[in-house]
């Protein structure tokens, strides 16, 4: 095994027990944002981070870049602290909101950041080239950076995290902006990543787009990891639903199904479409009958990891007191 290679097996990323207080001034008490986190990467997989605003990823993926120190536990990457900076070089990285020099071209840019990366002279060109092709911007590659859009200045980004050709990446919010064409092409280059053997780190908000890429996610909430594993298990395992579309049915009735089923409700026209637990399907088509109404249709629902998403950040508990937390994640 090499020095730039996991010391647990595969496992590229690892954290451990993290934990992360801020004072946000003089003589203030801390403020507790991460509570003791722990979860793993391992090579050659598309891991997603999720979780709502100001639940605690930028924060932690700052931490494992080293911009900021954490307050407890440990982190490694590639079996390094991440605190050490040798092995950085290995690593790409894509920071929430990319900022550049507007008055360089897109080519210029990258060529720049080849070089700065180590890129030889001989390569850099060949490099720069096919990363613009890579993010489809080969046509505005000479064109300045100030005249780009939101969304085109994130696929630089991109190119600039993979300009030296890391063995493992790390993408905060790589969609932010994109059009929906953008966005299958930037899905297009993650999954040619993992083809690669690279490891891809990605921090996001947008769910769909999570599972359909991501071999593995963990869901924060509140700082703290409410779910860990494997995209499809956790699917699986996620309460399956059904789908039922009723007509003819009274307000009253409606209501009364709503609240018996703690079914989620939505108009349609004359219908109404009811979202309730799966084992309860026998007894709301019953019930459906015994108002009066009609069932138009009935239909299994899979389980999404939006379902599941929404589900950790309404369960989520506050930290237990035995620990060192004192009021809404206060420490003194």
């Amino acid at each position: 095994m090499s020095s730039t290679e996991a010391q647990h097996g595969d496992e590229i990323v690892r954290v451990e027990n993290v934990v992360k207080d801020f004072r946000s001034g003089f003589g203030l008490r801390k403020k507790r944002v991460l509570h003791g986190i722990s979860f793993s990467v391992r090579q050659g997989e598309i891991f997603g981070f999720v979780g709502p605003n100001g639940a605690g990823k930028t924060t932690t993926l700052k931490i494992l870049m080293g911009l900021i120190r954490s307050s407890g536990g440990s982190a490694s990457i590639l079996g390094h602290d991440v605190r050490e900076t040798a092995f950085r070089k290995h690593i790409g990285f894509l920071p929430e909101n990319p900022s550049f020099y507007d008055f360089l071209t897109g080519r210029e840019i990258l060529t720049f950041y080849a070089k700065l990366s180590g890129v030889s002279g001989s390569q850099r060109a060949e490099r720069v080239a096919t990363l613009l092709k890579w993010v489809g911007l080969t046509q505005a590659a000479d064109s300045r950076l100030r005249t780009y859009s939101k969304g085109m200045l994130q696929r630089v980004g991109i190119a600039q995290a993979l300009v030296h050709e890391p063995s493992v990446v790390f993408l905060d919010e790589p969609m932010s902006g994109l059009d929906p064409i953008g966005r299958v092409e930037i899905r297009d280059l993650i999954l040619r990543l993992r083809a690669e053997g690279k490891t891809v780190f990605m921090n996001t908000h947008i769910l769909p787009d999570v599972e359909m890429v991501c071999d593995r996610v963990a869901i924060i909430v509140q700082g703290c990891i409410r779910y860990q594993g494997d995209t499809q298990e956790l699917l699986v395992e996620g309460e399956r639903e059904t789908e039922l579309v009723a007509a003819g049915l009274s307000a009253h009735s409606v209501v009364d199904l709503e609240e018996r089923f703690a079914a989620r409700l939505r108009g349609l026209g004359d219908r109404i479409e009811l979202r309730f637990a799966e084992k309860n399907t026998d007894e709301m088509i019953r019930a459906v009958l015994d108002s009066g109404g009609r069932v138009v249709s009935v239909a299994p629902q899979r389980a999404s990891l939006e379902s599941l998403f929404l589900s950790a950040v309404e369960n989520a508990e506050a930290p237990e007191s035995g620990s060192a937390l004192t009021g809404m994640g206060e420490v003194e």
